[in-house]
């Protein structure tokens, strides 16, 4: 498939362009139906709002508030009288608006504060605010704002006028390739192999947004899974682009002509991407098991993302491989290339030192990544589950005006109203038991009507604060329950606390899902138990640090006025779930580029020191970059404007850089050099019934290498690998290895990498010679025998003028 999509470079372009042209204009025909569609069966909350809907359908919709205050004198004056009246009548008249309640009425006369300086009145719409058009919340606003001037502020709050003031989309994913392309230009030297992953992520991105958008006409998406989408999107395309065209333009170096060096490495690199996309989707399906109906949508947007991403690196990238041909490379590869040949593909420089320097201190290096990770996991044990509300919203938004000026004149339990519905009428004793539970700052009982009455209660405390959990609880387990009568209690910031005990009772079998498949399938790519094992332990680690951040940044307010995103807030309720579905995605991908590579190589060498040394030096770097680039991406999601955004950013980009700078070039390499050979361990009944897959094969041996049939009996090729050091025990970079057959007949040539570490492919049992020559020592020779019974070990000793064999 890479060869044909390499030679028919302009259809398969075309192809793309077309998808993404007819997607793009059919989904802007069509427009958006996004519905937030968000319920909560069998809890407290939506009993309350069951009966409220039944004795109050005009009212059951959202209900919003217009809230003025006056520099001088009172809100009672005919000046500011004569100037919120007709807005308000206007608004009242409005299709779509059920109901207004004002001050200057006889039951709204509470609505004024004592000092007389700040008044609201209550606008309740006919929908509730995700099925409002926005034409006619943003009618409301302006108004309502209209009436200002002279003294007087207006401002409008509640949820459906946050819809309008969304800040306008793409400023932050705008920044995001931004950053990501100066991340690639250092990576790679070349504009034009730097904009390879970034063309290839917004096709996947762009068709992926534009069906989601079709596909919630058929079906519930609500419009966060764009934002999500968008978010996974971008980091895992531009990532897989970058797997693929790193192996691709090292295969150039080596020598390969451009077509061989494509097929190559989208049949390496390429099969690890579809199996790591395969481990995104997976992850993200994971959140069906929470029976949370409204995450239905975001799996399908993210995960229809995902898929299109990874197509589109596996097809649309040979094809603009093809069209770039040797300008992959930057100008001055091209020149050395021509002058000086192919270069050997071997790691060297800060990935090999490192990788060598794991090997060398395992105990201490897994010591201190599993240190750094537990004290950034403590924070975790005070998270607390709740909603961010408009008191987080920018000082600059009318919907953050309206919350301060109500909590300044009514108090700060004001803007989390709770609502008491009874079914029936509401006995004196009732009402007043309520007024006299801790935390309640204040009752109002209104008529009853259709046979329900509602009593509203305002806590002492905001409602993003533990104590108003706490004033719920005991509204519901003791207060409620000593009256006669069938009550509940309702609002939004109850609906929150619901949602949230939700949340946490479905969060254990959620992770143990996710964990569970990720097993099975790195069971399965790697013939391992404890790979896997180790990976979900890991990923476990992982996502403990990465809340710990974000409980310390947003929940505990470390550094968000570095950030300017506000006050501090609970976590949201629905961001564990997301995370952690984007978390384990990403960790299983940087764990399957990591360890398939070590997997190749102890197949070859069945040396589990070599391996896992020789994996991470060849991986380290790239998965590195990848996760700086995912950094960048999630990190530009703070300017979005959207604090909800702006915390899964933070968030998403703190797992990414535990993740990649801390256990997987630290802690997993650490931890299988303890391990040695057991890493590889599966139990033969298993190995037999276990179907094989091949995430990334290896590399064939050439062919004058090959035994009988391509391979040993064993089924891989016989190796000789080992060392080359001085007589000092220092390695020796750049000694060039050749080995001939008795008769001199040249069977493999290599070089041995920054840590002397070399590997030669043989045919088969024999005596061969082996050949070394490195500068300033003398060319050498020494015999070594190979039984065939497995890979043979057989470090070099150079000194001047002689080869030794050392064992």
């Amino acid at each position: 498939m890479a060869r044909w999509c390499y030679r028919h470079r302009l259809v398969v372009l075309l192809l793309w362009v077309g998808a993404l042209c007819g997607l793009a204009v059919s989904a802007s025909s069509a427009g958006t139906n996004y519905a937030n569609v968000f319920s909560l069966p069998d809890t407290d909350s939506k009993r309350a709002y069951d009966l409220l809907e039944k004795a109050f359908p005009e009212r059951a919709g959202d209900t919003d508030t217009v809230v003025w205050k006056v520099e001088e004198g009172s809100v009672r004056d005919d000046a500011v009288r004569s100037r919120i009246e007709p807005a308000l009548r206007e608004i009242s008249g409005m299709e779509g608006v059920g109901d207004v309640t004002g001050p200057y009425e006889e039951q709204g006369r509470t609505q004024i504060a004592r000092d007389g300086r700040i008044a609201y009145a209550q606008v309740t719409f006919t929908e509730q605010a995700d099925a409002l058009p926005k034409d006619l919340v943003q009618d409301v606003v302006d108004t309502a704002r209209g009436a200002a001037g002279d003294g007087l502020q207006v401002e409008v709050g509640g949820q459906a006028v946050a819809r309008v003031q969304e800040p306008p989309t793409g400023t932050a994913e705008l920044v995001g390739i931004a950053a990501a392309a100066v991340v690639l230009f250092v990576a790679f030297g070349s504009v034009l192999a730097a904009l390879l992953p970034i063309v290839v992520a917004v096709f996947g991105v762009g068709t992926g947004m534009f069906g989601t958008q079709l596909i919630s006409h058929v079906t519930d998406v609500p419009d966060i899974a764009s934002l999500l989408a968008t978010l996974i999107g971008l980091g895992v395309g531009i990532d897989y682009a970058l797997f693929i065209v790193t192996r691709h333009r090292r295969g150039i170096l080596a020598g390969a002509d451009p077509e061989d060096a494509a097929v190559t490495a989208l049949n390496t690199s390429g099969r690890a991407v579809l199996f790591a996309g395969g481990t995104v989707c997976i992850a993200l399906a994971g959140m069906l098991v929470t029976n949370l109906r409204f995450l239905d949508g975001v799996v399908i947007g993210t995960s229809l993302t995902v898929v299109l991403s990874v197509l589109a690196a596996i097809t649309l990238l040979p094809a603009l491989l093809g069209l770039l041909g040797h300008r992959v490379l930057s100008r001055r590869q091209r020149r050395v290339l021509v002058a000086r040949g192919p270069e050997p593909d071997r790691s060297h420089g800060l990935a090999a030192r490192w990788s060598a320097f794991v090997q060398r201190r395992p105990r201490a290096v897994g010591a201190l990544a599993l240190v750094t990770m537990a004290v950034l996991a403590v924070p975790l044990m005070s998270l607390r589950l709740g909603t961010v509300d408009q008191g987080n919203d920018d000082v600059t938004t009318t919907t953050r005006k309206a919350y301060d000026l109500l909590a300044e004149g009514f108090g700060p339990g004001f803007n989390g109203p709770l609502q008491v519905v009874v079914a029936g009428e509401a006995p004196a004793s009732l009402v007043t038991a309520v007024e006299r539970t801790e935390g309640v700052a204040q009752v109002a009982a209104l008529p009853p009507a259709n046979g329900v009455t509602v009593v509203q209660v305002v806590p002492t405390t905001s409602p993003q604060e533990a104590a108003t959990d706490r004033l719920i609880d005991r509204l519901r387990e003791d207060v409620l329950p000593q009256s006669d009568v069938e009550a509940h209690v309702g609002g939004v910031t109850a609906v929150s606390k619901d949602f949230a005990s939700v949340t946490a009772d479905r969060l254990p079998l959620f992770v143990f899902t996710i964990i569970a498949l990720g097993f099975l399938l790195l069971m399965l790519a790697f013939r391992s138990v404890v790979v896997p094992l180790t990976a979900a332990l890991m990923n476990l680690l992982a996502a403990a640090a990465s809340f710990g951040v974000l409980v310390a940044v947003f929940q505990w307010g470390w550094g968000l006025d570095l950030l300017a995103l506000g006050t501090e807030s609970p976590i949201p309720a629905f961001l564990p779930i997301i995370m952690l579905s984007l978390l384990f995605g990403l960790s299983m991908d940087y764990q399957v580029f990591l360890v398939s590579r070590m997997h190749e190589e102890w197949v070859h060498t069945r040396d589990n020191a070599r391996a896992v040394r020789v994996g991470l030096a060849e991986t380290s770097r790239v998965i590195n970059s990848a996760a700086l680039i995912m950094m960048c991406v999630f990190l530009a999601f703070v300017l979005s404007g959207d604090y909800g955004a702006a915390m899964a950013g933070v968030g998403l980009a703190a797992a990414v850089a535990l993740d990649a700078f801390i256990l997987r070039t630290a802690l997993v390499p650490a931890a299988m050099h303890l391990l040695g050979r057991a890493n590889w361990w599966l139990p033969a009944a298993l190995d037999k019934r276990l179907p094989h897959l091949a995430v990334e094969p290896a590399q064939s041996a050439p062919e004058e290498t090959a035994g009988p049939g391509g391979s040993t009996p064993g089924g891989s090729p016989a190796v000789v690998h080992g060392f080359v050091r001085t007589a000092d025990g220092e390695p020796v970079e750049g000694a060039v290895l050749t080995l001939l057959t008795e008769g001199g007949r040249q069977l493999d040539r290599v070089v041995a990498l920054a840590d002397g570490s070399y590997i030669l492919a043989v045919p088969g049992p024999g005596t061969y010679l082996l050949a070394a020559t490195a500068t300033p020592y003398s060319s050498g020779a020494a015999h070594v025998t190979v039984s065939g019974d497995g890979p043979v070990v057989h470090d070099v000793e150079l000194a001047a003028g002689e080869v030794d064999a050392v064992n």
